[in-house]
Protein backbone atom coordinates (compact mmCIF):
# COMPACT_ATOMS: atom_id res chain seq x y z
CA UNK A 1 0.00 0.00 0.00
CA UNK A 2 1.27 3.38 -0.38
CA UNK A 3 0.04 7.14 -0.62
CA UNK A 4 -1.99 6.52 2.91
CA UNK A 5 -4.02 9.39 3.79
CA UNK A 6 -6.33 10.28 6.89
CA UNK A 7 -8.71 13.16 6.58
CA UNK A 8 -10.66 14.49 9.76
CA UNK A 9 -13.85 16.65 9.57
CA UNK A 10 -15.75 17.89 12.49
CA UNK A 11 -19.01 19.35 11.32
CA UNK A 12 -21.64 21.43 13.15
CA UNK A 13 -23.26 18.75 14.96
CA UNK A 14 -19.99 18.05 16.93
CA UNK A 15 -19.47 14.82 14.65
CA UNK A 16 -16.03 13.76 13.38
CA UNK A 17 -16.06 12.05 10.05
CA UNK A 18 -12.92 10.17 9.34
CA UNK A 19 -12.31 9.08 5.52
CA UNK A 20 -8.82 6.84 5.23
CA UNK A 21 -7.81 6.30 1.61
CA UNK A 22 -4.68 4.30 -0.06
CA UNK A 23 -3.45 3.03 -3.00
CA UNK A 24 -2.37 -0.24 -4.05
CA UNK A 25 0.72 -1.71 -5.99
CA UNK A 26 -1.57 -1.48 -9.26
CA UNK A 27 -2.61 2.39 -8.46
CA UNK A 28 -6.04 1.32 -7.55
CA UNK A 29 -7.86 3.32 -4.42
CA UNK A 30 -9.53 2.17 -1.37
CA UNK A 31 -10.85 4.02 0.98
CA UNK A 32 -12.34 3.61 4.40
CA UNK A 33 -14.77 6.06 5.71
CA UNK A 34 -16.07 6.15 9.66
CA UNK A 35 -16.87 8.48 12.29
CA UNK A 36 -14.85 9.13 15.74
CA UNK A 37 -16.24 10.43 18.90
CA UNK A 38 -14.50 12.00 21.30
CA UNK A 39 -14.16 9.72 24.80
CA UNK A 40 -11.99 12.14 27.62
CA UNK A 41 -13.13 15.94 26.51
CA UNK A 42 -10.79 17.01 29.23
CA UNK A 43 -7.78 16.73 26.62
CA UNK A 44 -9.17 15.81 23.77
CA UNK A 45 -6.79 13.18 23.32
CA UNK A 46 -8.94 10.24 23.60
CA UNK A 47 -11.10 8.85 20.84
CA UNK A 48 -12.63 6.32 19.45
CA UNK A 49 -13.28 5.25 15.87
CA UNK A 50 -15.62 2.94 14.33
CA UNK A 51 -15.66 1.83 10.41
CA UNK A 52 -18.49 -0.19 10.58
CA UNK A 53 -21.86 0.85 10.06
CA UNK A 54 -25.25 -1.23 10.10
CA UNK A 55 -28.65 0.86 9.60
CA UNK A 56 -26.93 3.80 10.61
CA UNK A 57 -25.93 2.41 13.94
CA UNK A 58 -21.96 2.32 14.07
CA UNK A 59 -20.47 -0.74 15.60
CA UNK A 60 -16.85 -2.19 16.90
CA UNK A 61 -15.55 0.64 18.61
CA UNK A 62 -11.88 1.14 18.41
CA UNK A 63 -9.43 3.15 20.76
CA UNK A 64 -7.30 6.14 19.08
CA UNK A 65 -5.40 7.81 21.49
CA UNK A 66 -2.88 10.86 20.79
CA UNK A 67 0.22 9.86 22.90
CA UNK A 68 2.43 12.38 21.07
CA UNK A 69 2.03 15.53 19.09
CA UNK A 70 5.47 17.96 17.72
CA UNK A 71 5.05 21.13 19.39
CA UNK A 72 4.07 22.99 16.04
CA UNK A 73 1.40 20.17 15.06
CA UNK A 74 3.32 18.97 12.27
CA UNK A 75 2.76 15.61 13.66
CA UNK A 76 0.69 13.13 15.63
CA UNK A 77 1.41 9.80 17.41
CA UNK A 78 -1.35 7.43 17.83
CA UNK A 79 -1.64 4.76 19.68
CA UNK A 80 -3.95 2.00 21.39
CA UNK A 81 -4.30 1.67 25.33
CA UNK A 82 -2.77 -2.34 24.78
CA UNK A 83 0.00 -1.34 22.41
CA UNK A 84 -1.18 -3.26 19.53
CA UNK A 85 -1.58 -0.49 17.14
CA UNK A 86 0.16 2.77 16.70
CA UNK A 87 0.45 5.25 13.95
CA UNK A 88 2.59 8.28 12.49
CA UNK A 89 0.65 10.72 10.67
CA UNK A 90 2.63 13.84 9.45
CA UNK A 91 1.10 16.73 7.50
CA UNK A 92 3.23 16.53 4.75
CA UNK A 93 3.67 13.14 2.91
CA UNK A 94 7.62 13.27 3.84
CA UNK A 95 9.07 13.19 7.27
CA UNK A 96 12.48 14.68 8.01
CA UNK A 97 14.99 12.23 9.72
CA UNK A 98 14.55 14.70 13.09
CA UNK A 99 10.96 14.52 13.35
CA UNK A 100 10.85 10.99 12.58
CA UNK A 101 13.24 10.28 15.26
CA UNK A 102 11.31 12.23 17.59
CA UNK A 103 8.16 10.31 17.02
CA UNK A 104 10.39 7.07 17.49
CA UNK A 105 11.28 8.37 20.72
CA UNK A 106 7.42 9.04 22.11
CA UNK A 107 6.81 5.42 20.71
CA UNK A 108 9.55 4.06 22.91
CA UNK A 109 8.86 6.05 25.86
CA UNK A 110 5.02 4.62 25.74
CA UNK A 111 6.05 0.87 25.65
CA UNK A 112 5.65 0.50 21.69
CA UNK A 113 8.83 -0.76 19.45
CA UNK A 114 9.37 1.50 16.03
CA UNK A 115 11.08 -1.63 14.71
CA UNK A 116 7.65 -3.24 14.37
CA UNK A 117 5.77 -0.22 12.48
CA UNK A 118 5.77 -0.27 8.90
CA UNK A 119 6.68 2.56 7.21
CA UNK A 120 3.88 3.31 3.82
CA UNK A 121 5.65 4.99 0.62
CA UNK A 122 4.46 8.41 -0.29
CA UNK A 123 4.70 9.19 -4.00
CA UNK A 124 1.67 11.80 -4.28
CA UNK A 125 1.24 13.47 -8.44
Amino acid sequence: MKNTTAVYKLDSKGTITVINTCSDEDGNKDQAEGIARIVDKTSNAKLEVSFVSIFGINLFWGDYWIIGLDKNYNFAVIGTPNRKYGWIMNRQPQMSKEELEKAFSILRNQGYNPDHFVMTTQVFK
